[in-house]
């Protein structure tokens, strides 16, 4: 069995959103966590507990007023939901270094079955000893699935913010030393 945990160092976890159906808006969470136990050292096909956790009052989007915005009750209410967590159910490998993770996505107490696409890096030792593996993830959800169902017309007759969001993150996990 192995434990491995995020290196926050060399991760992002971002979305990208439509605004005005015309540009994409990118934000992050700088607060994060992944724990991931495997019952094989080094195949994550075998992960029997996968909980990331993001901390909704770090989101950054670049903008003040527009984080404060999306804090608000009219997105994320970060006052009364202040995480946002996805448990995997199952790491479904497709073809070598690629696999489907499936699981459960939980924003303002709604949760709902999500699947994202992992692309699997790799595995190797830094110069301090420490073995790490990587990952590129994918994946898409509609905001309003979670009661994220602020909206606002233009004008001229445009959607302001996009019901589709898309979830990119770069991982990086650290195994962890059992003493």
């Amino acid at each position: 069995m192995a434990k491995w945990s995020i290196d926050p160092t060399h991760s992002e976890v971002q979305f990208k959103v439509k605004h005005l159906m015309i540009t994409t808006v990118t934000g992050y969470f700088t607060k994060y966590n992944l724990a991931v136990t495997t019952e094989e050292d080094d195949e994550f096909k075998t992960a029997n507990s996968i909980v990331f956790t993001a901390d909704v009052d770090s989101i950054n989007t670049n903008n003040e007023q527009r984080d404060t915005h999306l804090k608000s009750p009219d997105f994320f209410d970060a006052a009364t939901h202040s995480e946002i967590k996805f448990v995997g159910k199952s790491y479904e490998e497709v073809e070598a270094g690629f696999a489907k993770l499936h699981g459960d996505l939980t924003i303002r107490d709604i949760t709902k079955p999500v699947t994202v696409d992992v692309e699997f890096h790799g595995i190797v030792v830094d110069p301090y000893g420490q073995t790490k593996a990587g990952f590129s993830v994918d994946g898409k959800i509609n905001r309003k699935d979670f009661g994220l169902s602020w909206s606002a017309i233009t004008e001229a007759g445009n959607v302001v913010v996009s019901d589709d969001i898309r979830l990119h993150a770069e991982i990086q996990l650290v195994k962890e030393t059992l003493s």
